[in-house]
């Protein structure tokens, strides 16, 4: 059903051009829309006898009225002020274009529904095929999944701000699963690749932030060619967004693609994580460890074990960087300047992140 504000915008508008005074009134009587709220409570009475009648239009009054169908029964009517065939054919127009209003409104939340229980593995496979032929959806086109996620602005709705940037409804479909989350079923091109993918991500990216909006993350799953599997990219991007908060906080834009280890440390069990935590640090935690060491530690994994460069984006003297490598090595009996000891404190240090995620989760709930 058509909220009364795009009921109210519609007769405004007609207003505007033709400077009659138009009213909508529903089934029952009540008066939802007018342009000019001095004359409405003479036209109910009228109004509710037009409706009972079986006449599609009327004159009344000195007032032209219209029904506004919905399936066949008679959901609005258009009330138009004057008796000339100018009024009448305002009254005409005016009621066609709510009449599409309503199918446009239909299809698109149609169209709303469907999606969102694909993206939720809600429908069967047979299900999914014949709805989307009834909705004019292609099924055999590439697509990609786009969650984005973001801080709530009450002033400001993303969604629309969203479809906004993705006209094309018959290509392109935009929604929303919670009050945070707007999801984007994007149609690709067979030139459309990983580079193309991610500038369209920025894309997004750069338009909500000049929106002020805040804490704006986006992440993309796989292409799929086949519509049923348009929800195992959601699930991909759902979990690109998770592994990309805990690896990479700082990082916007996460393509589950490019995931690297952080992919494979998330699906392992977290008894097998602790129990490598124990192996690896003697059964203490990261948490112990001193903060000085540990930005020394990132940083020197950042240059590639390179202790020349460490020490002097640190601003250190390389013996005293040498100094914290030294005393890390008496805590773990791990040398980081040794390639294999360091690749064992760096996948140590994600699985820590990891361990802390899933900790937090559970506290908060």
């Amino acid at each position: 059903m058509l909220s009364n504000q795009i009921l109210q915008n519609c007769i405004d508008g007609t207003k505007a051009i033709t400077r009659r005074e138009l009213a909508v009134i529903e089934r029952e009587g009540k008066i939802i829309a007018s342009t000019n709220d001095s004359e409405v409570n003479s036209i109910v009475e009228s109004v509710e006898n037009f409706i009972a009648s079986p006449a599609e239009s009327q004159l009344v009054q000195g007032s032209h009225y219209f029904k506004v169908f919905d399936n066949g029964v008679a959901e609005y009517v258009v009330c138009i002020t004057g008796e000339d065939d100018e009024t009448y054919r305002i009254g005409k127009i005016t009621a066609f274009q709510i009449q599409h209003l309503i199918i446009a409104y239909k299809e698109r939340y149609d169209k709303d529904n469907f999606l969102k229980n694909l993206l939720l593995d809600n429908l069967l496979l047979v299900d999914i095929y014949s709805r989307a032929k009834k909705l004019d959806i292609e099924n055999n086109v590439r697509r990609i999944v786009y969650l984005i996620e973001v801080e709530v602005d009450k002033d400001l709705n993303v969604l629309e701000i969203v479809r906004g940037i993705f006209p094309d409804k018959l290509k392109d479909f935009v929604t929303a699963v919670d009050e945070k989350s707007v999801i984007l079923v994007k149609e690709l091109t067979d030139s459309e690749h990983l580079e193309s993918i991610g500038q369209t991500a920025r894309m997004i990216y750069d338009t909500l932030t000049a929106e002020s909006l805040s804490n704006i993350h986006i992440a993309m799953g796989t292409i799929v060619s086949d519509l049923k599997n348009v929800s195992q990219s959601y699930k991909e991007s759902k979990m690109a967004l998770e592994v990309g908060k805990i690896f990479e906080p700082d990082r916007f834009i996460v393509n589950y693609e490019e995931l690297g280890i952080g992919r494979l440390i998330y699906q392992l069990p977290v008894n097998l994580c602790r129990m490598f935590i124990n192996e690896v640090l003697h059964g203490t935690s990261m948490s112990q460890f001193d903060s000085e060491i540990l930005v020394t530690v990132n940083k020197f994994f950042e240059n590639n074990l390179n202790v020349s460069e460490t020490s002097r984006q640190l601003y250190i003297h390389r013996n005293t960087l040498v100094y914290r490598l030294d005393k890390l090595q008496k805590q773990t009996g791990l040398d980081l300047r040794n390639f294999d000891d360091a690749i064992v404190f760096k996948i140590t240090l994600m699985v820590s992140k990891y361990l802390e995620h899933i900790e937090n989760m559970l506290y908060s709930k």
